[in-house]
């Protein structure tokens, strides 16, 4: 069983972007418009990159695709995205829901989130997490100050997400390997590329309508192990 310990890392995690996230949102309306515009596209630019990078270390580029299909589909009957901008509506914050999508993403789709937390909640060293919490911290301050507080609530998908990694390590050690990791990386890799697509305003992508995608992923490449 997961010692519970394992958890401290992910809590640490969400504190590290709801502090970068604060202090990201009181330099907000200080910035001008002019400002405001070069940070969009510095950040829309590097989720490109971020998101690239993802997708070239993918072992099967048909896993990719079928879990990116079979996913869409899938958020599209559920209406994820509709959802996520329902909660923005809610909050009265323009930019709630792409700063929540966005940094939600950016904090949870690679693969620190996945092996950082399952060497938490196996062996409790959080070293990785905790490198992890520093990255996000920095990323949250410049995300926030450009997408306000939507940027602050992805802390608790930070918190649901490691942390439920953490507690159910022993049943999910399997996505540490290549096999596994290198198609779910870059399947959220692609998510991440379509979400700078639309802080460049080139593509108003539902990235969100693709979150089933990462369950698909596992799921394709055991069935592709069954045949080999």
């Amino acid at each position: 069983m997961t010692n519970l310990t394992g958890l401290i890392p992910a809590v640490v995690n969400a504190v590290a972007v709801v502090l970068g996230s604060s202090i990201g949102f009181s330099f907000r309306k200080g910035i001008s418009e002019r400002y405001k515009k070069v940070l969009f596209i510095a950040v829309g630019l590097s989720t490109i990159g971020i998101g690239s990078k993802m997708i070239l270390g993918a072992n099967n580029f048909l896993i990719v695709l079928f879990s990116m299909v079979l996913g869409g589909i899938i958020g599209e009957f559920f209406n994820i995205e509709g959802k996520l901008k329902a909660i923005g509506d809610n909050i009265k914050e323009g930019d709630f829901s792409t700063g929540f999508v966005t940094s939600s993403l950016l904090f949870l789709v690679g693969p620190m989130t996945i092996v950082g937390s399952i060497t938490a909640g196996l062996k409790g060293d959080g070293s990785l997490i905790y490198t992890k919490s520093l990255l996000d911290f920095v990323s949250s301050i410049v995300l926030s100050s450009t997408y306000g507080l939507g940027v602050m609530l992805s802390a608790v998908s930070v918190l649901v997400v490691q942390g439920g990694i953490t507690l159910f390590a022993g049943l999910l050690t399997f996505l540490t390997n290549p096999i596994y990791l290198n198609d779910l990386v870059a399947v959220g890799g692609l998510m991440v590329f379509g979400i700078g697509l639309r802080i460049l305003e080139i593509k108003d992508t539902k990235v969100g309508n693709y979150l089933p995608a990462l369950l698909v992923s596992p799921m394709l490449t055991f069935l592709t192990t069954l045949f080999k």
